[in-house]
C-alpha cells in the first residue's frame, strides 16, 4: 500500500542523483530560477544602460550651491547649511589614513567598480528584507557625490535609479582620485562642518595633517548619520563607532593589530571652542527646529542637503537681545564663569509661535538645552498653581489669610528672614511670595488637585505627592513653565508652542504648512483673570519690580533653598517669557533671586518682544483687590532670639512685681485662633500648642526676598527644593 503522506522519490543513473515528483516542489523551484533569470537579466539590461552614458560636462568647476537655510519669521537668515565655507583641500593634503577610513567604512571596493556595485545592491536589499528594516547600505562613495551635487534627498526608487545614472557619468567624466577628492571637500559630517578639513576644525581644532589615528577614524565614522555620531551629542556612541571604523581598517590590514588595539582605547579630546563654520545666529533654537522637522518626518539628509527653506517662528530681533542680555546681566552680577548660566523661552500664548529660544550663554562652549531639557527645582514660581487652584475652588483674592507659623506634620516651612505679616489678604500672599501662606492654602486645598492643576496647565515632569510643593521642591522644565504660565494670559487656554510656520523645497513647492495652534480649555476665564490681577502686583509692588516695562504685565519670582535656581515667568496679552539663572553644578549662587538677574533679563526680553504691540492691555473681566498695606511686621523669634524674647519677657515680670508689691502678673495668653474656613471675609489658620510663639513690638516690613528657605521633612534623606 502506498503512503500518500511521504513525497515520493526515484533514483536516475549510476550517480545518485534526485527527482522531485511533487508538483508544488517543482513549481516552486521554476518561479525560483525564473525569478532569478529576471533579475539578472535586469541586471545586465540595466549595466548596459549605465554603460552607454555620456560623461558631465564642466564637472570639475562645479561648486553646489547653499542647500538648506532656516529663516526667522522677519526673513533674516538664522542657520544656512552650507559648503565651501572654508578653502578646498587636494586629495594630496589629506592624511592617507584618513582616506583609508573613509574607504574602509563607506565603499570598500570604491577603486574596483565602476561608481555602482550591482550586485552589492541586491545583497543589501535581500538582507534588508529578511531583517525587516535597513541594516545594509548600498550607495557607493561616487553614488554619494551624485547625490551631494545633483540629486535630492527623497527616499524613492526613481532618486535612486538616478543616483546610479550620474554615478556611471562622474566616473566617465573625472578620475577616481578626483572623485575621491570632491567627497572629501563635499561630505556633511555634522555640527556645521562640510568636508573632512572642516570636521577636524570644529571637532579638534586641528589641521588635517595634526589628526591622530583615533580622530581619523571618528569623522570617517560620521557620513552615515552625523548628528547621531557627533561626539558633541554623544561621545560615547560616537567612540563606539569610531572603533567600528578602526576594526574594518584592521580587517583590511590597513593597521596592525596593536595599532588597533592602542587606537580603540584612546579617548575623545574635543576642541574647548568648536568653531561653527555655518551661519548660525540662535543655535539653540535651530537645534530644536532641526528635532522638530524630523519628527515631522524630515531626515537629518534631506534637511542638510535637501535645498529646503525653512520659515520658523522666531522673532529675531528680540532673540538679539535675549542673548545680549544674558550676558549682561550675569556679567553685572560676577556671574562669569562657564557654570553660570541662562535660559530665556518667550512664546505666543495666543497662536503658539515661538518667538525666543536661548537654551545657554555660550552655545559654542556648552551645546546642553536648558529651556527643554533641564529640570531643575521650581522653587516660589510654582506657587501660583497653588493659588489658582484655590480661586478655582471659590476662594476670593481678599479672603484674609494668618501670614504666620504652622506646622503640617513633621514639616515647618518658614518665610525668608522668618518675617511673618499677621492676617494679609491672599492677593498679597502671593505678591510678596510667603512660604507660610502657600502651605495653609496647601493644607485647605489638598495636594492631589493642585497636582491635577499643573498637568492640564502643562506641567508634565514628575510631581511628587507632597506638601512641600507649595514651595517648589517639584523639578520642572522652562518650556513647560513658561507654557503653562500662557494659560493666564490667553483666558485660561492653553496653547502648544511650536517652532515651524513653513517648509518649501528648492522650487518653491510648499512641503509643510503649520495648522492652527493646538488649544485646550483649562481654566475659567474668571479664574484666569484674577491671577492675572493678582500677579500684576508682584510686578508693580512685590517681589518682581525689576521686571517692570511700563505697561500691563504680570507674573511670578522664583527662588529655590539657598539660591540655587532662580526664576522669573511672566507675560503680557501677547507673549510669555520665561526665564532661568543658575548653574550647572547646582552649587549655591549667594543673594541671586527670581528678583534680581531673572526679572532683569525679562525686562530687556520683554520690551523688544512686545514692541510691536504697543500697551494693550489684558481684556478680562473686572478683579478688585481691596486696598491694602502691609506697613508692618509681626517678627515671630525662633531659636535663639525666642529664647531672647522670653527672658526679656520675665525680667519685665519681675519688674512689675517689685513695682506692685507683691501682686502677681500671669503672662498674657497666647491669642486664640479661629479655625480655618473654606470661604470668609477674614481667613485665619489653627496653630497647634507646640507652635504658640510669643509677641514682639511691630518692626517696619522690610523688603522681602522670595527665596524658599524653608525646613527638609525629617523622613526624607534630600534637602527639600535643591
Amino acid at each position: 500500500m502506498k503512503n500518500y503522506n511521504v513525497p515520493q522519490y526515484k533514483r536516475r543513473g549510476n550517480k545518485g542523483r534526485v527527482s522531485i515528483d511533487n508538483p508544488l516542489m517543482s513549481l516552486l523551484l521554476y518561479i525560483g530560477v525564473f525569478t532569478i533569470g529576471i533579475a539578472l537579466a535586469g541586471l545586465i539590461a540595466l549595466k548596459l544602460y549605465l554603460v552607454s552614458l555620456p560623461p558631465i560636462k564642466n564637472l570639475n568647476t562645479l561648486k553646489p550651491n547653499i542647500v538648506t537655510t532656516f529663516c526667522a519669521g522677519d526673513g533674516e537668515v538664522i542657520k544656512t547649511f552650507a559648503a565651501f565655507t572654508y578653502s578646498n583641500v587636494e586629495l594630496s593634503e589629506v592624511p592617507e589614513q584618513l582616506v583609508k577610513a573613509l574607504i574602509a567604512t563607506e565603499d570598500k571596493n570604491f577603486y574596483k567598480h565602476e561608481g555602482y556595485d550591482l550586485f552589492g545592491l541586491a545583497r543589501s536589499m535581500v538582507a534588508n528584507v529578511l531583517a525587516g528594516h535597513v541594516v545594509q547600505g548600498a550607495s557607493t562613495i561616487t553614488q554619494q557625490l551624485s547625490r551631494i551635487l545633483f540629486l535630492s534627498n527623497e527616499k524613492t526608487f526613481t532618486r535612486k535609479i538616478k543616483e546610479l545614472q550620474v554615478a556611471a557619468q562622474i566616473e566617465k567624466t573625472i578620475s577616481k582620485d578626483k572623485i575621491l577628492e570632491m567627497y572629501l571637500n563635499n561630505v556633511y559630517l555634522g555640527s556645521g562642518a562640510y568636508g573632512v578639513k572642516g570636521a577636524a576644525k570644529i571637532y579638534f581644532n586641528k589641521e588635517l595633517r595634526q589628526l591622530t589615528l583615533p580622530e581619523m577614524a571618528l569623522i570617517a565614522g560620521l557620513p552615515q548619520a552625523p548628528s547621531v555620531y557627533s561626539p558633541f551629542n554623544n561621545k560615547e556612541l560616537a567612540k563606539k563607532r569610531r572603533n567600528q571604523v578602526l576594526l574594518r581598517m584592521y580587517k583590511m590590514k590597513y593597521i596592525d593589530k596593536d595599532t588597533y588595539e592602542k587606537a580603540k582605547e584612546s579617548p575623545i579630546v574635543l576642541s574647548s571652542m568648536p568653531l561653527m563654520y555655518a551661519t548660525n545666529k540662535a543655535p539653540y533654537f535651530c537645534d530644536y527646529v532641526m528635532k522638530e522637522l524630523q519628527k515631522l518626518g524630515f531626515s537629518e539628509d534631506e534637511i542638510v542637503n535637501g535645498g529646503l527653506k525653512v520659515i520658523t517662528t522666531l522673532d529675531y530681533k528680540a532673540q538679539v537681545k535675549a542673548n545680549e542680555a544674558i550676558l549682561t546681566n550675569l556679567k553685572a552680577w560676577g556671574m562669569t564663569k562657564d557654570k553660570n548660566q541662562a535660559a530665556v523661552f518667550s512664546f505666543s500664548p495666543i497662536d503658539g509661535r515661538i518667538l525666543v529660544y536661548a537654551g545657554g550663554k555660550d552655545y559654542t562652549k556648552s551645546q546642553y538645552d536648558r529651556v527643554s531639557q533641564s529640570q531643575r527645582p521650581s522653587g516660589s514660581a510654582f506657587k501660583p498653581f497653588i493659588y489658582t487652584a484655590a480661586i478655582e475652588k471659590g476662594f476670593s483674592p481678599n479672603d484674609m489669610i494668618d501670614d504666620l507659623p504652622v506646622k503640617l506634620g513633621n514639616w515647618t516651612p518658614r518665610n525668608y528672614g522668618n518675617k511673618y505679616r499677621g492676617k494679609i489678604p491672599i492677593y498679597t500672599a502671593l505678591m510678596v511670595s510667603s512660604n507660610v501662606c502657600a502651605a495653609r492654602l496647601m493644607d485647605e486645598i489638598g495636594v492631589r488637585p493642585v497636582i491635577q492643576l499643573a498637568r492640564v496647565m502643562g506641567i508634565t515632569t514628575p510631581i511628587p505627592y507632597d506638601y512641600t510643593i507649595a514651595l517648589g521642591s517639584n523639578s520642572v522644565k522652562l518650556f513647560e513653565m513658561t507654557r503653562a504660565f500662557g494659560v493666564f494670559a490667553n483666558g485660561g487656554y492653553k496653547v502648544e508652542p511650536y517652532a515651524i510656520e513653513r517648509v518649501e523645497s528648492s522650487r518653491g513647492t510648499i512641503l509643510y504648512e503649520a495648522r492652527k495652534a493646538r488649544t485646550s480649555k483649562v481654566l475659567n476665564i474668571n479664574t484666569a483673570a484674577t491671577m492675572t490681577a493678582i500677579m500684576k502686583t508682584v510686578i508693580t509692588s512685590g517681589t518682581g519690580r525689576a521686571a517692570n516695562i511700563g505697561k500691563p504685565a504680570a507674573g511670578k519670582t522664583g527662588t529655590t533653598d539657598d539660591s540655587k535656581d532662580a526664576y522669573f515667568i511672566g507675560f503680557t496679552p501677547d507673549v510669555t517669557t520665561g526665564v532661568w539663572v543658575g548653574n550647572d553644578d547646582n552649587s549655591q549662587m549667594g543673594g541671586i533671586t527670581g528678583g534680581t538677574i531673572p526679572a532683569k533679563i525679562w525686562h530687556d526680553v520683554m520690551l523688544v518682544a512686545t514692541q510691536q504691540y504697543g500697551n494693550s492691555d489684558f481684556e478680562y473681566p473686572e478683579v478688585v483687590l481691596n486696598p491694602f498695606k502691609a506697613s508692618s511686621v509681626s517678627v515671630i523669634p525662633q531659636g535663639v532670639e525666642a529664647q531672647k524674647a522670653e527672658d526679656e519677657e520675665k525680667a519685665k515680670q519681675e519688674e512689675n512685681s517689685k513695682k506692685e508689691d507683691s501682686a502677681k502678673i500671669t503672662p498674657p495668653m497666647p491669642p486664640i485662633i479661629k479655625p480655618f474656613p473654606l470661604k470668609s471675609d477674614t481667613i485665619t489658620t489653627p496653630i497647634k500648642k507646640e507652635a504658640q510663639t510669643i509677641e514682639v513690638p511691630i518692626q517696619r516690613v522690610e523688603q522681602h526676598n522670595p527665596a524658599n528657605n524653608f525646613a527638609p521633612i525629617p523622613t526624607s534623606s534630600a534637602p527639600i527644593g535643591q
